[in-house]
């Protein structure tokens, strides 16, 4: 039974803080629920206190909702779709003109590793600890066969060791097709 009462009790008091929440009614109403208070009065009790606190917190909860709709909606009326510009004319051009020349200045100054090899093996540590001044080392290639140039360790040509001015060179025998490079990336 205490429970009953004290149930009715807290179901009254929380009635009467929703009424003192809802807007004024027009001319009839009384003078007490028609102003609005300028601060808030001391709560009479701890339920009164709970549900200020849950009216103020959901006050400021839509205020924030309303802040970030409003924020969407001019996000939305600021973007735009990317634009970007139709090349087919221009490279159909160049395919008609294949005398063009292409604007590729920008690749001048990109550094690349050259190397020439005149032939490869495979020694186990023990040999190659065994090696000294004199050693011949044995190559997978025969006298006379060409070298083979790399840039950026794929293979881009073929040719032979040559001497100018005491110091070697390679003249290019054998150039590397496209087709051929390509199939070597696999």
């Amino acid at each position: 039974m205490a429970d009953d009462k004290d149930q009715d009790k807290l179901a009254e008091e929380w009635a009467n803080a929703l009424l003192e929440q809802e807007p004024a009614p027009a001319a009839g109403g009384a003078a007490a629920s028609s102003a609005a208070p300028a601060a808030p009065a001391a709560p009479a009790s701890s339920d009164e206190a709970l549900a200020d606190e849950w009216a103020k917190a959901l006050a400021t909860q839509e205020a924030d909702d309303v802040k970030k709709d409003k924020e969407q909606s001019f996000l939305r009326t600021q973007t735009h779709e990317p634009q970007f510009r139709d090349m087919t004319d221009e490279h159909k051009a160049q395919r008609q003109n294949p005398g063009t020349k292409r604007d590729l200045d920008f690749i001048l100054d990109i550094p690349l590793e050259v190397s020439a090899e005149l032939g490869r093996t495979r020694l186990l540590i023990n040999e190659l600890l065994q090696l000294g001044q004199g050693s011949v080392v044995e190559l997978n290639k025969l006298a006379g066969e060409p070298m083979e140039i790399y840039v950026n360790g794929k293979l881009v040509a073929r040719g032979e060791a040559v001497v100018i001015n005491e110091k070697f060179g390679i003249r290019l025998t054998d150039i590397i097709s496209p087709i051929e490079r390509v199939k070597q990336l696999a």
